[in-house]
């Protein structure tokens, strides 16, 4: 399939909700879940993160995970079904992203533990992104 072929045949309704699906998940993840490891790993302090413009962070993030939504959505290709989705989904997160993230992490000299937290949002954001993608 050709790039004007996969970008006609986007479902725009299913980005939408895999860009959503992502960003709430991303709220849980570095909220109840990780987020004073998080802050710790990165040192962190409330205070730093109140400093943050939130319609700029949230809207940006919001934007770039609709971005990586698009992407996806033409990768996985428009006769996905929810096993394919989210197989290219977690491939996508785990074999891509999350090593590249490694490599950086590995330079970086950062901690094992900040490299699971960021790497294991990314695969699952990603995985539950070609979830909706392939049953919509």
């Amino acid at each position: 399939m050709d790039l004007a072929t996969a970008f006609e045949n986007i479902k725009w309704l299913s980005v939408l909700g895999a860009a959503v699906s992502s960003f709430l998940i991303g709220g849980i993840w570095y909220g109840p879940i990780f987020g004073r490891a998080w802050m710790t790993e990165f040192g962190f302090t409330e205070e730093d993160l109140k400093k943050r413009s939130i319609p700029k962070t949230f809207g940006l993030s919001l934007l770039l995970a609709f971005i990586a939504a698009v992407i996806l959505e033409m990768f996985i290709g428009a006769e996905a079904d929810l096993v394919f989705g989210a197989s290219a989904g977690f491939f996508a997160g785990f074999g891509w992203v999350a090593m590249l993230l490694g490599i950086l992490y590995l330079f970086e000299m950062k901690s094992l533990k900040a490299y699971l937290i960021n790497a294991g949002y990314c695969i699952v954001a990603l995985t539950t992104m070609g979830i909706i993608l392939g049953i919509w």
